[in-house]
């Protein structure tokens, strides 16, 4: 059961993430000590929004292409509308997702991240929330859709949105500290 500090987390991205969803994440991962890694699908820089105005850039580490749930404890995935709608249409997005929940790790998504798992098949039967606008869509998918801040399912992590990034975070450490 690897201790916070110990932790290797992905971040999966491209351009028009909420800003605050993969920074605020990222900055709480990196003060206790993990490590974190962020694999877009090119090496430039992608920008981030904040309420779809242009906000932060940042530059991945990684090709999703490349990263292998094998070398990570947890994925993340931040919302924001355009950042997974666009990655939904990447296989190899979906496929690492997948390999990270067929492996037991903790897969946290928040916001409209969780359009990512609705394309991954991996609601059906679970307890999720999202941001209002695509909880019908997580139904559809055979979701439990609730409005929590963060709710936590098996090793599947859902949000609603960045004033909930502190619970996100906590309930991600929280499923890393857990896996035995």
């Amino acid at each position: 059961m690897p201790a916070i500090g110990d932790a290797h987390v992905l971040i999966m991205a491209t351009n028009r993430f909420e800003e605050s969803e993969l920074f605020g994440p990222r900055e709480i991962l990196l003060g206790k000590g993990a490590r974190v890694t962020l694999a877009s699908l090119s090496l430039g820089e992608i920008m981030g929004t904040v309420h779809d105005e242009p906000g932060k850039k940042i530059k991945p580490d990684l090709l999703i292409r490349d990263a292998s749930a094998a070398d990570y404890d947890a994925l993340l995935l931040p919302g924001g509308v355009g950042n997974p709608d666009h990655l939904r249409m990447h296989e190899d997005a979906i496929a690492l997702i997948r390999a990270f929940a067929s492996t037991g790790k903790p897969v946290a998504a928040i916001c409209h991240g969780p359009w990512l798992l609705v394309e991954a098949d991996l609601l059906r039967g679970r307890r999720a929330t999202s941001w209002p606008s695509i909880r019908t869509d997580l139904r559809n998918a055979g979701a439990d859709v609730v409005d929590e801040a963060a709710v936590t399912d098996g090793n599947i992590i859902t949000s609603r949105m960045p004033d909930d990034v502190g619970a996100f975070t906590e309930a991600l450490i929280a499923a890393i500290e857990a896996r035995a």
